[in-house]
């Protein structure tokens, strides 16, 4: 009994020492933020956050995974940050599901979602769809299944009485496939949203939603975890401010889009933006 009990006490410590280290981790300097990979905008401005808070000295681990699992994740206070949260349309179903999210700041107020045709394709309405259905294979081919923009075009295939089937896979296979379609100057509509670098890419536009099924302009938002502003007053305000115009947002998407290292990229991008990113440090 002696062994045990001698044995028992270490051990405990043990336990102890490592719960203190995590609940020490929350006010450290290791920063965690959710990102959906594919989602352009979201991936660039995750990285150039990474680049200004490395420089202020932070260590900032970008945990990859799909929107619910980043909001679920933060709600449980495992992971610290989220920019990629769309409103008032795309994820307010998905952010009223967890009230242990707190708001931070606006990232960017033109947001967009709907569906996209080249500009070669001679409609301009989802209305004028069904007329044309065989040109398109009655297809609209989508992104990831659970998105918000996916949830929307089943909406809008209901709503409009399509006779189309939304192909969901990946957003790297759709804008594959978008490629393709416009190098041979091919009928195809694809769920879209701005900003994205496809729009610099590629002559694109939105069909027309009379029924409003997509909404209308959204923001991009920053959301975190209900205690980061407790833990982490400085960097709450920083997001607070962080907000990109249209112009910064095209630039970085661009550049993102044609690099090979993204880490590298977005440091360059802070380097020449230093009179923008030092308006978003200010901690008046």
């Amino acid at each position: 009994m002696k062994q045990l009990k001698y044995l028992f006490f270490p051990v405990l410590m043990t336990v102890f020492s490592v719960l203190n280290s995590c609940g020490n981790i929350k006010n450290s300097k290791y920063i965690t933020i959710g990102m959906v990979d594919g989602w352009a905008e979201d991936v660039a401005m995750t990285h150039v956050a990474k680049a200004i808070l490395d420089h202020q000295g932070y260590h900032v681990i970008i945990q990859k995974a799909s929107t619910d699992m980043i909001l679920a994740s933060m709600n449980n206070e495992d992971t610290d940050l989220f920019l990629g949260v769309w409103l008032p349309y795309t994820h307010a179903k998905k952010v009223a599901k967890f009230p242990g999210l707190i708001y931070l700041g606006t990232n960017y107020d033109n947001g967009r979602i709907g569906l996209v045709v080249p500009e070669y394709v001679p409609i301009e309405s989802i209305e004028e769809l069904n007329q044309h259905k065989d040109q398109f294979s009655h297809r609209i081919i989508g992104i990831e299944k659970g998105a918000g923009l996916t949830t929307g075009t089943d909406k809008a295939i209901i709503n409009y009485q399509l006779d189309y089937k939304q192909i969901n896979s990946s957003t790297i296979a759709m804008i594959t496939e978008l490629q393709n379609a416009i190098q041979h100057q091919q009928w195809i509509v694809v769920a879209g949203w701005q900003p994205h670098w496809m729009f610099g890419k590629m002559k694109l536009k939105f069909l027309k939603d009379p029924k409003n099924t997509f909404g209308q302009a959204e923001q991009i938002k920053t959301y975190a975890r209900k205690s980061f502003g407790k833990d982490h007053p400085d960097l709450a305000k920083f997001f607070s401010k962080m907000h990109f115009d249209d112009e910064h947002m095209s630039d970085l998407l661009m550049k993102m889009e044609h690099s090979k290292n993204k880490e590298a990229t977005a440091k360059k991008w802070v380097d020449e933006h230093s009179d923008v990113v030092k308006v978003w440090l200010d901690k008046n």
